[in-house]
């Protein structure tokens, strides 16, 4: 535990000196993404279920995220040999395509396509303005501690170490943004996302993993000082327009493409985008990899990524600690990837090689 508060000193002592967020903290850099025109994406997922047996069901996360400044869910349709039912998880409003197939079907097969528009965020820290509270019950919906990211004991603790120098929410907010960027690291070799367990990360002091961890970490520290926050998950869709290899697509083929991001709700400027985990990303992956934290690649993220987004990204869902209807009662942390189970035994959603599932994107206008 020694080395945790030893780099949240240091993290505070970086913030100190720069504590009431100047105003060229928001100047332009390479990555300055601001909101323009909407681009219109088609997203089709494809499930085959390899040596079935038994009962058989999928669930596929349908895009149901509307928020009028930057994503619009237009529809979705699928095929399937199966009997299918789109489903509505009632606390966070997440959707998603549930199907079953007989014990006698040897061949599941499914497909989903989805069409979305987005468009890229901005938020200008400097100039806050008046934006209506948070409803009372988002607002508790969005303070409360989930299974993976509880809001007391080490995860309050720490909160309240990183922000204990901060008056507003903005800078207590920007404060866990910048601990987490000085203090966590990417960890290449965790599966997937990661699994987002933040309690377990911060008793081990081992503060490596990926954006569902790291970014679920954000949320966490967040909650914990007061300020409503949420995960949103979903899928990269479309290469990076600002030239970052590793904040984008490579191909159409996206279906180890799965990202999530975080949001902040702040006192006169409403939801505000944050991705200290894509900051971790750069740092790493980006040509020609293990950059330095002062390279300007990684700077530029790192001003960027509190305040705004590019979104090249697809956003599924706010939801966490989800029962997939029908399963018995299996629930999982969160639902970023397409779920499959076959004779009563959930297959492996980071296996889609073996699962076996394919995601696509088409981009179908671009302004």
């Amino acid at each position: 535990m020694s080395f945790l508060r030893r780099d949240i000193l240091k993290a505070g002592a970086a913030l100190s000196a720069t504590a009431m967020l100047p105003s060229n903290l928001w100047g332009q850099s390479a990555f300055a993404p601001q909101p323009a025109g909407w681009r219109t994406f088609e997203i089709a997922v494809k499930i085959e279920i390899r040596e079935a047996s038994g009962r058989t069901q999928a669930w596929v996360p349908l895009p149901s995220v509307n928020e009028k400044d930057w994503f619009r869910t237009i529809g979705s349709e699928w095929n399937t040999n199966g009997d299918a039912e789109r489903v509505r998880e009632q606390k966070y409003g997440a959707e998603m395509l549930h199907v079953q197939w007989g014990d006698t079907e040897r061949v599941p097969v499914l497909e989903v396509k989805s069409r979305i528009s987005v468009r890229d965020r901005a938020t200008d820290l400097s100039k806050p303005g008046p934006i209506p509270d948070l409803p009372a019950a988002e607002q508790g919906l969005y303070l409360e501690g989930t299974e993976l990211v509880p809001v007391d004991g080490i995860v309050k603790e720490t909160s309240d170490r990183i922000v204990a120098s901060s008056r507003t929410d903005v800078e207590k907010a920007h404060a866990i943004y910048e601990w987490i960027v000085e203090n966590t690291f990417r960890d290449g070799a965790a599966r997937g996302c990661g699994t987002g367990n933040i309690a377990s990360m911060l008793r081990s002091g081992y503060l490596g993993g990926k954006c569902a961890d790291l970014n679920a970490l954000f949320v966490g520290l967040a909650r914990a000082a007061g300020i409503p926050a949420r995960d949103i998950y979903g899928i990269r869709v479309a290469p990076s327009r600002f030239g970052y290899k590793s904040l984008g697509t490579g191909s159409e083929t996206i279906t180890k493409a799965q990202h999530c991001r975080a949001e902040v709700f702040l006192t006169g400027f409403g939801w505000v985008p944050a991705d200290p985990a894509d900051v971790r990303k750069v740092a790493l992956e980006e040509p020609p990899t293990n950059l330095a934290m002062n390279d300007p690649k990684v700077d530029g993220a790192r001003k960027a990524l509190f305040g705004s987004w590019e979104t090249n990204w697809l956003a599924y869902n706010f939801a966490n600690d989800v029962t997939l209807p029908g399963s018995g009662g299996q629930r999982i942390g969160f639902l970023m990837y397409p779920q499959a189970e076959t004779g009563g035994a959930l297959l492996d959603a980071l296996d889609a090689d073996n699962f076996k599932y394919t995601i696509l994107s088409k981009e179908l206008t671009a302004a």
